[in-house]
């Protein structure tokens, strides 16, 4: 029985951690990445559709982004939206494709950036903590109900608290590795 709690547990960190590495992947870091325009939602004929599902997105060079909608007709939505987001490009289009530059990053929105990777990357680890945390208290029910030995509680402690350390570990090495790539020029 403990074991599922520890799987559970196991599962709900490797999701936070999943979910930070996403969210760093559509931060602009003065490099083009197809991420980027993940969260742009287009309205499509009356849908909110997300970018990615109407458009092949790629990154033919290091600073531009190439965007070839399947249905072209949409190419002044889609600029619209992007001119709305806080991507802060402008879109240029030759009738069939968008062409997005991606502009060089100054030293001040580098270390903004940066605040920002650090602040998502704490928010992960409080969610991790609370995954923990309900561990722990679902093991210690268990003990006090008698379902489990306190040996058992003890051991399933120590394996929660090692799983919840090397998602840390985890966390701090993805924010480090966001934080280098928005420094470097």
């Amino acid at each position: 029985m403990p074991d599922k709690i520890i799987e559970t547990a196991r599962e709900k960190m490797a999701k936070t951690s999943a979910l930070l590495k996403k969210e760093l992947g559509s931060l602009r870091a003065g490099r083009a990445n197809p991420q980027l325009l993940e969260r742009i939602i287009v309205d499509y004929y009356g849908t909110p559709t997300p970018l990615p599902q109407m458009a092949n997105i790629s990154a033919p060079e290091a600073r531009q982004l190439l965007i070839s909608l399947w249905d072209p007709k949409m190419i002044p939505q889609v600029e619209k939206e992007i001119l709305r987001s806080d991507l802060g490009m402008t879109p240029a289009n030759d009738g069939k494709i968008i062409r997005l530059i991606v502009p060089e990053l100054n030293e001040e929105r580098r270390k903004e950036l940066t605040k920002l990777v650090r602040k998502n990357c704490e928010e992960s680890k409080v969610a991790i903590r609370q995954v923990r945390r309900d561990a722990v208290e679902q093991i210690k029910k268990m003990e006090k109900s008698s379902e489990i030995t306190e040996d058992d509680q003890k051991d399933a402690e120590k394996e929660i608290q090692k799983i919840h350390d090397d998602a840390i570990k985890e966390l701090d090495k993805i924010a480090a590795e966001k934080e280098k790539e928005i420094m470097s020029v």
